[in-house]
């Protein structure tokens, strides 16, 4: 009796562009890591590039509310003018996320269940 053995494509996950930092490059390799191999191709790479820049900017922006809030020389035009900065960042990051399909909006139905993927796996023939 032969058995028929059939070659595991491997499929190699979308690296960071050099033209991130380092930071956001962690960005970059964890929600690349946290979806299938084949989940981003060369045509997403633009928008995972800015969601990445985006997180680090907002965390910037938290860091200044944090240390502003601490400030009691700062002005309350300035203190609503960090907010709606990340305001801006937080609805920049969840349109990107939502159009890559990386949030949780995206990955689950309207009755909050994790949608289904028709996808099969290597092993399952």
């Amino acid at each position: 009796m032969e058995i028929a053995v059939e070659r595991i494509e491997t499929i190699e996950r979308q690296r960071a562009p050099h033209e991130l930092n380092d930071e956001e490059t962690e960005v970059w390799a964890a929600v690349v890591n946290s979806r299938p191999a084949d989940w981003f191709s060369s045509d997403t790479a633009p928008l995972l590039t800015q969601y990445c820049r985006e997180v680090i900017q907002a965390r910037r922006v938290a860091e200044m509310i944090e240390r502003a809030t601490s400030d009691p020389e700062l002005s309350i035009k300035d203190y609503d003018r960090l907010l709606k900065m990340q305001a801006r960042q937080s609805a920049t990051i969840r349109s990107l996320a939502t159009t890559m399909r990386i949030s949780q909006q995206a990955t689950t139905n309207h009755r909050g269940n994790k949608k289904i993927t028709s996808a099969r796996k290597p092993w399952e023939g």
